[in-house]
Parts: structure tokens; C-alpha cells; sequence
């Protein structure tokens, strides 16, 4: 019991002097929860992409409306009200830019708001691993893949045989096959 009235003794203290425009206080509030907030909008959406932008949405909101922060609640209960507000609005943000953008913004395999967040999550891992390649393997996949340039034309550029081409592109599709793979599981 005394535990608990120090912890809410020191909770209300950390939320005057946010009110009272305490960065300082802020950022050890920030650190404190950053985290949790971010881990409690990933459970529930999956998304690596909504759950960075909640998070960094609700600590704007958090410091811009720190002056009607209650102080009768807890930071974590206001932190996490606000979390939870702001997914809701950013998913119906997107659902609404979805609605009206209509089915050419969205690729053919997502049939849902949530599925094409995900598809952005993972374009965003391949893009990264397709980064992270061997500079010629990247090149050549880049030029066959992004850039519709056929076997024989990268071939010509490079000076190597259409033979090599083929190598370089068998090995970057099973090098992001056996990552998105892995990702999956």
C-alpha cells in the first residue's frame, strides 16, 4: 500500500511538472514508456509501421496537450488512453485514404487495410535486404527487376556473359526468399 501511494505521489509530481513545460521530466517519462507503448500497439496491430507512428503520434499529443493532463491519473493510464485514440484514428485515417484512392493504390495481393500495412512492412524488408546484397548481385537484380532490363542487355553493360546475369538474379530471388522465410516464421 505505501508503495503504491509513493508511485502515485511521484506520478502526479512527474505530470505538474510536464504542465509546468519540464522537458527534462518528459524525456524520462518518454524513456520510460516509449517502449511500452510501442509494444502494446504492435501486439495489436502487427505493423512495425503504425506502431512507430502511434508511439511518436502520442507522445506529440501527450506534450501538446499537457496542459489538460489529469492529475488524478496516472501518466501510464493517459499514455496508453492516448495510444489507443491515436491507432484508432490512424487506421481510420488509412482506411478512409484507401476507401478513396480506390483499388489501383493497393496491390493485388491485399484485400484489407491491415494486410496492405503489412505489404508495406514487408516492401520495406526487402528493400533492406535487397541494400544489403553484394554490390554486382544488387546492380544486376535492380536492372533485371526495377528496371525491366533484359539478360543480354545487363550482360552487355557489365561485359560479363547472360549465363552470369542469371547466376546473380538465382541468387539475390533465394537470398530474399530464404529472409522473407524467415521473417514469416
Amino acid at each position: 500500500m505505501y508503495k503504491q501511494t509513493l508511485y502515485l505521489c511521484l506520478a502526479m509530481e512527474q505530470i505538474k511538472a510536464i504542465k509546468a513545460d519540464n522537458q527534462e521530466i518528459f524525456s524520462l517519462v518518454y524513456e520510460e514508456y516509449h517502449r511500452q507503448i510501442y509494444g502494446f500497439i504492435m501486439q495489436r496491430t502487427k505493423s512495425d509501421y503504425i506502431a512507430e507512428e502511434v508511439t511518436q503520434l502520442t507522445f506529440i499529443k501527450f506534450w501538446k496537450q499537457r496542459d489538460i493532463l489529469s492529475e488524478q491519473l496516472t501518466i501510464a493510464v493517459q499514455l496508453f488512453g492516448m495510444a489507443r485514440q491515436v491507432m484508432i484514428d490512424l487506421l481510420r485515417k488509412e482506411a478512409t485514404r484507401f476507401k478513396y484512392e480506390g483499388a489501383s493504390a493497393v496491390t493485388p495481393f491485399t484485400d484489407s487495410l491491415v494486410d496492405a500495412i503489412e505489404s508495406k512492412d514487408l516492401l520495406r524488408l526487402m528493400e533492406q535486404d535487397i541494400q544489403n546484397m553484394p554490390k554486382m548481385r544488387r546492380l544486376v537484380f535492380e536492372l533485371s527487376r526495377k528496371q525491366g532490363l533484359s539478360h543480354k542487355e545487363i550482360a552487355n553493360l557489365f561485359s560479363i556473359s547472360p549465363k552470369t546475369v542469371e547466376q546473380h538474379i538465382g541468387k539475390a530471388l533465394l537470398q530474399l526468399k530464404q529472409h522473407l522465410y524467415s521473417v514469416m516464421l
